[in-house]
């Protein structure tokens, strides 16, 4: 059976102010897949997770989601999101683990529901799903950049969403976390049957966790499994528009990421 396609984008382009943002993108994101989008900075991967979100609308093309048309889509619930800002939370908001957790309920509940029993079970397993159990009392000022993201993430998963976005989610965490960061996706991937999407500048770290990239400037040079990028490593020069060293990272784990 042909698994379903939760992002189905066609020809679409992206103008502001009259410069050519995107141009001609045409991407499938099929269920179960995690996907790193990679590009150097300006090359639109920002501007790409918009149109999805329906943040901004294409100057042409179109997007399906769920193999829905994206105006008959009204299912927000299914798609999680974790954005740039998240690392720049403030740090001195006093607010639990759970509270923080808690939040991401709301696009189910509303704003003003109370959080009963099945609710508290589900910001539970979510801050769990996450390694972070043992600090869902703690307050999220307390705790590391690579620990805040993960409640961050849990927050998005506290909804259950089918697809979850993640925008450059390792800026600013120390780099002896990452590595268990991306395990911890890859967990989340496979455990929890989540499409992800990952928008990253980390082409070294991302080749031996992901199961498809999809490389990014303007165009889309490369959408492919991670067998095929790597025989096209020698083009990511010309992906970038300048020479680019793909980085082959220590694999240690680290105790607070």
């Amino acid at each position: 059976m042909k698994a379903q396609t939760i992002v189905d984008i066609k020809n679409l382009s992206f103008y502001y102010n009259q410069q050519l943002v995107l141009e001609d993108i045409t991407l499938q994101i099929p269920k179960g897949a995690f996907i790193g989008l990679v590009g150097p900075n300006g090359s639109g991967k920002s501007t790409l997770l918009k149109c999805i979100l329906g943040l901004l609308k294409p100057s042409e093309g179109s997007i399906r989601l769920f193999e829905k048309p994206f105006k008959e889509f009204s299912e927000w619930y299914k798609i999680g999101y974790v954005s740039q800002k998240a690392n720049s939370f403030n740090t001195g908001f006093p607010a639990t683990v759970f509270e923080v957790v808690s939040t991401g309920l709301v696009s189910k509940k509303g704003l003003f529901k109370r959080i009963n029993h099945q609710d508290r079970k589900k910001i539970i397993d979510a801050i769990e799903s996450v390694g972070m159990g043992d600090f869902q009392r703690r307050n999220i000022g307390e705790l590391s950049g690579g620990q805040q993201q993960r409640v961050f993430i849990a927050r998005a998963l506290v909804s259950e969403p089918e697809f979850l976005i993640l925008d450059e989610p390792t800026v600013g965490v120390d780099a002896k976390t990452v590595q268990n960061f991306y395990q911890m996706l890859g967990h989340i991937n496979k455990e929890k049957n989540i499409t992800l999407l990952l928008v990253t500048h980390d082409v070294g770290t991302i080749t031996d966790k992901v199961s498809h990239v999809a490389c990014l400037n303007r165009h889309l040079h490369f959408h492919g499994d991670t067998l095929e990028f790597s025989n096209q490593k020698d083009r990511l020069s010309e992906f970038y528009d300048h020479h680019v060293h793909v980085l082959t990272h220590d694999h240690g784990g680290c105790d607070k990421c």
